[in-house]
């Protein structure tokens, strides 16, 4: 598994990906509860943003100064056109350093592409990057147990991992996040969506 082949892969399907997926309900009502756990409206960021901008639009309306990052030169390419004004970083997840702390960060169907051994350092990352009372949501593979799967999709191999839901239920206590809502939303499939809030102020 490696994010230079899931990148340039994406990139094969860019245009694809912004012409079915711009108006595209998938995954808003979960951020929408996300945002409804937030007790700050600062800066957010869509870690995957891809090439639409569903999750920026729907976080700048709900106040957030929203930023986006994926791996994927052409997705962040187009997503500057539709987004001109919006700050986009054309970043390696397991490389990037956050320059802020965030109010919202939010990983959908992105980080599941990581490499295994990237999984815990990542989501580390993710949970140290969040402001007191600040809100992540992400998705991951369901289950107990970690592993790899192969899948393909719109005629590109896709790589994906997970440490298994005890495992990122560890991560984010000992990074000082509680577990605020876990659901298997697409059940019976293994796909989990879990929305955890730093601890550090009233909520």
């Amino acid at each position: 598994m490696n994010p230079k082949d899931t990148a340039a892969r994406y990139d094969q399907i860019a245009k694809w990906w912004q012409t079915e997926h711009k108006n595209s309900s998938y995954g808003i009502a979960q951020l929408e509860r996300a945002i409804k756990f937030t007790s700050g409206r600062n800066s957010a960021i869509d870690i995957g943003c891809g090439s639409t901008g569903r999750f920026i639009n729907v976080l700048s309306q709900h106040g957030f100064l929203a930023e986006g990052l994926d791996i994927s030169k052409d997705m962040i390419n187009l997503a500057k056109q539709l987004h001109p004004e919006v700050t986009f970083y054309r970043e390696d997840i397991c490389d990037w350093i956050p320059p802020k702390l965030y109010s919202l960060i939010s990983a959908w169907d992105s980080t599941f592409h990581l490499p295994l051994n990237m999984q815990e350092p990542v989501t580390r990352k993710l949970c140290d990057a969040l402001e007191p009372g600040g809100v992540f949501v992400f998705t991951c593979g369901g289950g107990h147990t970690y592993g790899e799967i192969s899948g393909a999709f719109q005629g590109q191999d896709f790589d994906y991992s997970t440490l298994g839901v005890d495992a990122f239920l560890r991560i984010l206590s000992e990074h000082n996040c509680t577990c605020r809502h876990l659901e298997y939303d697409q059940y019976p499939e293994k796909h989990v969506y879990i929305v955890a809030q730093k601890i550090g102020a009233a909520q």
